[in-house]
């Protein structure tokens, strides 16, 4: 993503990525949604979820 603040640093679906070091979005998205999302413009996402670190902590437990 750039380096400008995003919707999506405060998503429910935006997670680390252990595996490949990196924060991705965790939806199954398409194609196109996917080469929006890799591009950074991503910024009308359909899944969007506000959530913060407590709400994201729960859902993982």
């Amino acid at each position: 993503m750039a380096a400008e603040y995003s919707k999506c640093e405060d998503c429910m679906y935006y997670e680390y990525d252990e595996e490949y070091g990196v924060y991705a979005c965790i939806m199954d998205l398409d194609e196109d949604e996917t080469a929006r999302f890799i591009g950074g413009t991503f910024s009308d996402c359909p899944y969007y979820r506000p959530g913060d670190e407590y709400t994201i902590v729960r859902r993982q437990m």
